[in-house]
């Protein structure tokens, strides 16, 4: 196994290129990814506009629902675990506790109402349906950010800073702090198309954003990530269209390459490191060791992987539960910073669109590391969260943004932080932006 390219898709994105279109911009979404595909052909048999926005509604069919409840009352259980912690990973009590709730007590209908309480559209972008939601604030002036979500997360972790950041003034902050928000479905997640074959890259995500926010009638702006999100971010940076103004991210690529190949090579902290380098070398070199299993995997087989996230919803459950548990800042409890509705809102999501298979992918498209420091000129903010996979330095961050104008280092939260903590996540993005209006 390539150890470089197995590490370097932990925690990003990629995808692919001539794409067949994806699911219409209607109300409903099929059984399966042969029956959403059927409707696709249907409409796409009506000559349309191919860069026309078009609104978007969540309402899918019940009989998909009524198969998850059936899938879910005849799971086959594993033997419990043979240890007493979460070393061999997702405990049998705890994802058992989760479908339990999933079968009997929790409602998707609620999640798709909350998630149609805002504008939604789809556009097609270089022939794939690109899903966003599109906030105006009702302040003046406000600065337009478009924000990307990760794996597994998808828009719904970033539904609960929408108001702190749209109406600031409801939420302790200035009317001067408001943004416009726009906030996409990656592709291959949630309501976007699924890329039907190779070349959906970060790069190629980061152009297709910036031709978003141009359809979108948006000539300067801003952009934000965490996870994928942040290396999207980190692309955009690096192409530097005209009317990026500067992004913020909250996974930052930092590592230097001396660093990168004592990790690498599974060696010591190298001699001379400050204690908040010694910090992110412990936390890079866990997840070098114990904590890249998953994205191993996905790099390498994700179509192997992709048929139990296709056919269980137990499956799909524990292998993002797993990640719930790493992530947050919880000490391996995620319902300490997440609610059981919030986990299965965002589970649910990649099941009832069919898109366990094509979120793995885009980590078999990644052969880069991208936790490796970058070369970025246009200037950017950095928020590090304690929860982070790892704590990147002020030392590191310099390196890599070399016009960083915004640096903090918070005491809540971990790798969800607008999920997590979005007043705070909020006010963070509040303060890294406001030195560009």
């Amino acid at each position: 196994m390539n150890r470089t390219r197995t590490l370097g898709a932990i925690g990003l994105l990629a995808l692919a290129s001539a794409c067949a279109p994806s699911l219409p911009a209607s109300t409903t979404v099929g059984t399966s990814a042969q029956g959403a595909g059927a409707r696709t052909e249907a409409r796409n048999e009506r000559p349309r506009d191919t860069k026309a926005i078009r609104p978007f509604r969540a309402n899918v069919q019940e009989d998909v629902l009524v198969d998850l409840r059936r899938r879910l009352a005849a799971t086959r259980w594993p033997d419990r675990e043979t240890v007493d912690d979460r070393s061999q990973g997702a405990r049998l009590a705890k994802v058992q506790a989760l479908v339990q709730y999933w079968s009997t007590g929790y409602d998707w209908r609620k999640a798709e109402a909350k998630l149609n309480t805002y504008p939604q559209f789809v556009t097609e972008i270089d022939g794939l349906d690109i899903h966003f939601l599109h906030i105006r604030s009702r302040h003046p002036n406000a600065m337009p950010l478009i924000m990307t979500h990760g794996w597994p997360g998808s828009v719904f972790e970033l539904l609960k800073v929408i108001g702190p950041l749209t109406d600031p003034t409801a939420h302790g902050g200035r009317a001067e702090d408001a943004f416009d928000l726009i906030i996409p479905s990656m592709p291959g997640y949630g309501f976007s198309g699924k890329p039907r074959t190779t070349g959906w890259g970060p790069d190629r995500i980061g152009r297709a954003w910036h031709e978003l926010m141009g359809r979108l009638g948006y000539t300067r702006y801003v952009a934000q990530g965490g996870d994928w999100g942040s290396v999207i971010a980190d692309k955009m940076a690096r192409q530097a269209p005209p009317g990026l103004l500067g992004i913020h991210v909250n996974m930052p690529a930092t590592v230097p390459p001396e660093i990168a190949k004592a990790l690498t090579n599974g060696e010591p902290p190298p001699p001379g490191l400050s204690e908040a380098e010694k910090t992110a070398y412990a936390g890079m070199d866990a997840l070098y060791k114990r904590g890249g299993g998953y994205a191993g995997i996905m790099v390498t087989r994700p179509q192997t992987i992709g048929y139990s996230f296709a056919d269980s919803p137990v499956g799909l459950a524990a292998w993002f539960y797993d990640k719930f548990a790493d992530w947050t800042y919880t000490g391996g409890e995620p319902e300490r910073a997440l609610t059981r509705d919030e986990m299965l809102d965002d589970i649910t999501l990649y099941w009832v669109t069919n898109t366990g298979t094509s979120g793995a992918q885009l980590y078999w498209e990644n052969n880069a590391n991208n936790f490796n420091a970058v070369d970025i000129s246009i200037p950017a903010a950095v928020t590090v969260f304690p929860g982070e996979i790892y704590r990147a330095p002020r030392s590191w961050t310099e390196r890599s943004y070399h016009k960083l104008i915004y640096w903090n280092a918070v005491d809540k939260g971990g790798h969800f932080a607008a999920w997590e903590q979005p007043e705070l996540f909020s006010s963070e993005i509040r303060a890294a932006f406001r030195s560009l209006r």
